[in-house]
């Protein structure tokens, strides 16, 4: 073959089917990888700016946020204890009955029931959060408050509990196919040893598939961390460091919210407290993100 020849059929290779999907694919894998580097650049730049200003102790230390008063406070933890205390009130909801949806759908539903039941439960997923808010607002805590009178209009309570609703099938849906995904020949040698279908449930096949379903509860809660438009309607705008969940709090999406609404001036320091909040819930996120990583390396481990 001449030189032509070989040429023509490496050029010929070089635009073959294969090869432009395998470059289309790396492109796309290095366009989220870029998005995700400019994302984190323009944080931590803003973030630097903010610092130049503000002791990064007392941000850390401080307990009161009031960037937007007269005399202004910059202490980050009442958002991150708001934050933090809706989070675990929807994760108390999601959780026990998440995980009991998904068990049923692995192991005592039928086919016909499977495929009803799980797709009613994502459109879940797909009402949209501000629908959610308004239902927390006008519809929860309305009802909440015939039995905890000393309940506040804006609080805590109401946007966890319907926060929780709206995770669920971030912990159902992905449970189920992680105990779906467990051998059948764990299950017939747990009923060979005498084990009725409740004792293989949840002795063998949960602790089986203990990785994707902490994977799942993993997802759901920096689901729940980064959810803005419920706690921006039903949890108020007062940041408080409080465990009680009968009060008004603010989170770190609650608050962006509040200062992206258009009355604060660009480039001020109370603009730049967006971008700081921000890169908290970014890290908050990425340590949530790690962890599930190694509870999940942990489990795999354990059970090869």
């Amino acid at each position: 073959m001449n030189a032509k020849g070989k040429m023509k059929k490496l050029v010929l290779h070089a635009f073959s089917k294969e090869n432009i999907i395998k470059l289309l694919l790396q492109a796309c894998a290095l366009t989220t990888i870029l998005v995700t580097l400019g994302i984190v650049y323009i944080l931590i730049s803003e973030a630097l700016l903010f610092f130049n200003e503000v002791s990064f102790w007392n941000f850390i230390s401080e307990t009161e946020w009031t960037p937007l008063f007269p005399n202004a406070k910059y202490g980050i933890l009442p958002l991150v204890c708001g934050t933090l205390l809706v989070t675990v009130i929807a994760l108390s909801v999601a959780v026990p009955i998440g995980l009991t949806i998904a068990i049923y759908l692995s192991e005592y539903a039928s086919i016909r029931t499977k495929k009803i039941i799980k797709p009613l439960l994502e459109i879940l997923a797909a009402i949209p959060t501000v629908v959610y808010g308004f239902f927390a607002l006008v519809v929860v805590t309305p009802f909440l408050q015939e039995f905890i009178p000393s309940l506040e209009v804006f609080n805590a309570l109401s946007a966890g509990l319907v926060m929780g609703i709206m995770i669920i099938p971030f912990v159902s849906s992905l449970s189920e196919d992680a105990l779906s995904s467990v051998p059948d020949s764990l299950r017939e040698a747990s009923y060979g040893l005498g084990a009725t279908k409740f004792q293989t449930a949840f002795k063998v096949v949960l602790p089986a598939a203990t990785s994707g379903v902490t994977v799942s509860i993993i997802l759901a809660l920096s689901r729940a961390i980064g959810e803005t438009m419920i706690v921006a309607i039903a949890a108020g705008q007062h940041p408080k460091l409080t465990a009680d969940p009968t009060v008004a709090i603010e989170t770190i999406t609650g608050y962006i919210v509040q200062v992206c609404l258009g009355d604060v001036p660009h480039a001020s320091i109370e603009y730049k407290t967006i971008f700081v909040a921000g890169l908290t819930l970014f890290v908050i996120t990425y340590l949530m993100n790690n962890l599930s990583f190694i509870i999940k390396r942990k489990f795999k481990e354990e059970y090869e």
